[in-house]
């Protein structure tokens, strides 16, 4: 961190100023301090920062204020807000308007050393970057010059920049993860962790213990101390896939760690820091959860701070061309062989095609294309995309012929995977609407599916 970085500080308590001044003095770091919104923008006028430090609470104004200024006259230029303690609403408010981050008051200075720490690796963007310790996974790119993908790309290039929770909402296959990794590659936190987390696999019984980790002895077969999901992500991003299958008592849980920047382990009483950014996606309607009560309104409230809704690929019709290309490139990259191109018969097939699994299904697609292909192009036929339901659906007809020369045991099987085939196909492999559908529950759903071998093919992480 350079000597020379210059932090304005705005605060109306003296005490405050001078504890700041002070804080960042031992950082290294030359604090500026005003009282006002107007000395602070005297200063502003006068001098280049990397960082503004400014209280929600002035005798002239507030910060949203200075927020609203900075981001007029200084774009570049991160702004986190000093909060009072328990006061959501604020912290809310100021990471909607653009803040980078916000600290309660009074004020843990750990925490407000690793925000100063955050937001001066913003100002410093060009600079080589260290390489990330999830180097091993290299996301690709959202691919496409559709108005929808380049909207897209534009809000993942925007909050990268701060810290504020995001929400990406859309349907399955349609990347949700992607775009968060995308998020935590361009943003601050990109030589930390990206810890993904599905939190419908995780067993009821299990989740505070995967979530906050446990202490040896906190629990039978708790035979040393394990880290939560919280503390592998810190200085991370911690992505909560289909964070809408979380149980209403682990929201609450939840809801408290995101307030309080702290997780207890399970058998301790001592609370650990913890330093993570959120992102959290699901296919399901968390508007409509928290309408009917399934879903907290107040935990919404602070996941849902910045809103990316994923556009299905039937609304990007014209980007399948390139999408078809670059999957096709990357398939058979590995096999050291020339891609075989799209008969014009094909690449209409597939740009008329609706797509219930998005992304992910043309992917399965074309994959099964090229096993199919005797050529270097693939024809419609090759495509079979009259028939979705694969080699694994049997019909009715085919169950009443078997049934004569079949042991029971499998003959019931077959009917319970035909019946969990075609729930899927109803439901556009929307696995929690087809086990409501077929009324059972989400968790015993995923297990009659691994059992019967029925491959998740159109809906794998989102």
């Amino acid at each position: 961190m350079s000597a020379k970085s210059q932090v304005l500080v705005v605060d109306d308590e003296a005490d405050i100023r001078e504890l700041l001044g002070l804080t960042l003095a031992r950082m290294g770091l030359d604090a500026h301090c005003a009282a006002s919104t107007a000395e602070a923008y005297a200063l502003l006028a006068s001098n280049s920062y990397d960082l503004c430090l400014t209280d929600m609470r002035l005798a002239d104004g507030d910060g949203l204020a200075v927020l609203e200024y900075v981001a007029k006259r200084h774009p570049n230029l991160p702004v986190a807000v000093l909060t009072a303690h328990g006061s959501a609403e604020n912290a809310v408010a100021a990471l909607k308007a653009g803040a980078f981050d916000y600290v309660s008051k009074p004020l843990q200075l750990p925490q407000l050393r690793t925000l100063v720490q955050q937001a001066l690796k913003l100002s410093s963007r060009e600079k080589p970057r260290k390489a990330s310790k999830s180097q091993a996974y290299t996301p690709r790119e959202l691919l496409g010059a559709s108005p929808s993908i380049q909207h897209i790309k534009e809000m993942i290039k925007k909050v990268a920049r701060s810290q504020a929770p995001v929400y990406i909402s859309g349907e399955s296959g349609s990347g949700k993860e992607l775009a968060a990794r995308l998020i935590h590659q361009q943003g601050v936190r990109s030589d930390g962790p990206f810890f993904p987390v599905n939190c419908g696999a995780i067993p009821e019984n299990l989740m505070e213990s995967e979530f906050f980790g446990y202490k040896k002895g906190a629990f039978t077969g708790a035979s040393q101390d394990k880290q939560g999901f919280f503390q592998a992500a810190h200085e991370g991003t911690l992505f909560l896939d289909e964070v809408a299958e979380l149980p209403l008592a682990m929201q609450v849980k939840l809801l408290r760690v995101i307030q309080e920047k702290s997780v207890r382990q399970v058998g301790s009483n001592d609370e650990i820091p913890i330093d993570v950014r959120i992102i959290n996606a699901t296919h399901q309607d968390l508007h409509q959860l928290v309408a009917s009560g399934d879903f907290r309104q107040d935990l919404f409230y602070r996941l849902a701070v910045i809103e990316i809704k994923l556009p299905p690929l039937r609304e990007m019709r014209e980007d399948i061309p390139l999408l078809a290309t670059e999957i096709l490139t990357r398939l058979t990259n590995p096999m050291r062989v020339s891609p075989p191109k799209l008969a014009s018969a094909a690449l209409e097939a597939l740009q008329s095609y609706t797509f219930p699994g998005n992304v992910r299904e043309l992917e399965n697609i074309l994959e099964r294309a090229l096993a199919l292909t005797s050529g270097h192009e693939i024809r419609v036929e090759d495509l079979q995309l009259g028939t979705r339901q694969d080699a694994q659906t049997i019909s009715k007809q085919d169950l009443v012929g078997l049934r004569a020369s079949t042991p029971l045991p499998d003959y019931l099987e077959r009917i319970e995977k035909e019946a969990i085939l075609e729930a899927l196909e109803k439901t556009r492999y929307n696995r929690t609407a087809a086990a409501r559908l077929l009324g059972i529950t989400f968790r015993a759903m995923r297990y009659r599916m691994d059992k019967l071998g029925i491959k998740d093919d159109l809906d794998p992480k989102g």
